[in-house]
């Protein structure tokens, strides 16, 4: 597959000619090539986004709306075509794919579509002087980066409110995960999307991502991915002023206490453990177990672990596929070893499968589960970002929050307990920006989402969204 930019609805290659390899994790063969952009590409895309600012901008919320949701049955009819493509990009199996991402990114879409036509502004009654009103106006040109974990569903998440907001768009997806960004450009010219509303530009982050941050044409940033990236953004934007969003990392504990129901803990434990590899930045990756069933979790946690089926993600009854790269693979296996060196146990997994066939080079890690360590360990602070988690008792709600608040990360947490009080207790004194109750990965689009410390700043989905991607102005009449 010959991936392409799309600018000013248009196709392109990078204006230098040059291309970056596209792999498969699964084989890790090269199936295709992406653009390898630069200042010039970036610069056309802004420009092209600058001037449909004017028109996009003036529609209603209904002529917006009417164009967004074209986009959305567009996804919706090539749903099958675009898992396929998600699924040999990432490496994630293929029925994850077609059942949570591309119809997540569907959905945001339509969500924004319609949200746009129910959002409301203030107004105050100031008695006898008047009053006043705030009227929410967008920016202009957004730059949206997403990382390639989910990606086209983080990457929608972030182009639908700004565009139902008025802004135009200059997007960067991962370079490492680009074909469902391309379909999408694709469904964009099928529909007829208003030119240069969306522009979407593939390459690197510092051929790309770092021209889109410091261009002086670009007031508002979203980003998605690593908090040392997120950091090095910020150094950018802040002298600029720019508006900036920013959902990084997460070292997510969940949390169990004895009274929880067992069966249904442990479930979900599996999913929000290793889910999409454990490459998803919700997943729970720092399990905390009440002493009292601390034994019976590990050993019914490690017998289901040992059971999870490694392979091809196209296979039938695989639920763990390739991690995304050979860099992400020995990444994530360094810190097995680390973890080892740093005196804990590992209780299954902690290797590479041996693979037959087209899978013999791909990027594959066994489902790892580790015991023995303590907080202050590497393993334990820092965000690993594949199929690995750690495991450590607490006797008291005390010594539990203060194991789940010991790290400079907080996006998210779970709590298993059947104490309504103790649930409530918890979920307002854990440090992260949501908490799931006997649940995980529960989503409803009205709300905002992000984390604290160390795994942002500003929030993403809901109508918080949309506030972001627009100023604020406040309008004074004056009566007497």
């Amino acid at each position: 597959m010959e991936i392409l930019n799309y600018i000013d609805g248009q196709f392109a290659k990078a204006s230098s000619g040059r291309t970056l390899n596209n792999v498969n994790p699964a084989t890790g063969q090269v199936y295709g090539s992406i653009p390898d952009s630069g200042q010039a590409d970036v610069e056309s895309a802004v420009k092209a986004a600058k001037a449909a600012f004017p028109s996009w901008s003036k529609l209603t919320a209904a002529e917006r709306s009417e164009h967004m949701m074209a986009v959305a049955n567009g996804i919706n009819e090539r749903l099958d075509e675009l898992a396929q493509a998600e699924s040999t990009d990432n490496g994630k199996p293929l029925k994850l794919a077609q059942s949570v991402d591309i119809p997540r990114a569907r959905d945001n879409f339509a969500f924004y579509a319609t949200a746009i036509l129910h959002d409301v502004s203030e107004s105050h009654d100031m008695g006898d002087q008047g009053f006043n009103y705030t009227l929410r106006r967008p920016i202009g040109v957004a730059a949206c980066i997403s990382p390639w974990n989910l990606p086209l569903y983080l990457f929608t998440w972030k182009i639908a409110p700004a565009l139902a907001a008025g802004n135009t768009v200059v997007a960067k997806p991962s370079e490492i995960t680009p074909a469902t960004a391309y379909l999408l450009s694709q469904i964009l010219d099928e529909v007829n999307f208003p030119k240069g509303v969306l522009n979407i530009v593939h390459g690197t982050g510092p051929g790309v991502g770092e021209q889109l941050v410091s261009h002086p044409e670009v007031p508002i940033i979203s980003f998605t991915g690593g908090s040392e990236t997120g950091k090095h953004i910020s150094r950018i934007a802040a002298p600029l002023f720019k508006k900036l969003s920013l959902e990084l990392g997460g070292k997510n504990p969940n949390i169990l206490f004895a009274d929880c129901d067992f069966d249904a803990m442990l479930s979900t434990t599996m999913r929000s453990s290793f889910a999409n590899q454990g490459q998803i930045c919700l997943c729970g990756s720092r399990i905390l177990v009440e002493r009292p069933i601390y034994d019976r979790f590990v050993k019914a946690f490690v017998a289901k672990t040992k059971q999870l089926r490694v392979g091809p993600p196209d296979q039938t009854g695989v639920q763990i596929g390739a991690v995304v790269s050979q860099a992400h693979r020995d990444k994530i296996l360094s810190y097995i070893q680390l973890a080892i060196d740093e005196g804990g146990t590992v209780e299954c997994g902690g290797a590479s499968p041996t693979m037959e066939g087209d899978a013999k080079g791909g990027f594959y890690v066994n489902p790892t589960i580790i015991t023995g360590l303590n907080m202050d360990c590497r393993t334990n602070q820092e965000e690993i970002f594949g199929p690995v988690v750690t495991i450590m008792p607490f006797d008291t709600e005390q010594e539990a929050l203060e194991l789940a608040n010991a790290t400079n990360y907080g996006l998210s947490a779970t709590v298993w307990t059947n104490n309504l009080k103790r649930a409530h207790r918890v979920a307002s004194e854990v440090h992260a920006g949501i908490v799931w109750v006997n649940s995980w990965l529960v989503r409803d689009l009205r709300t905002p989402f992000g984390g604290v410390k160390a795994s942002g700043v500003g929030r993403e989905g809901g109508f918080e969204a949309l506030r972001f991607f627009t100023e604020p102005k406040n309008v004074y009449i004056h009566l007497t």
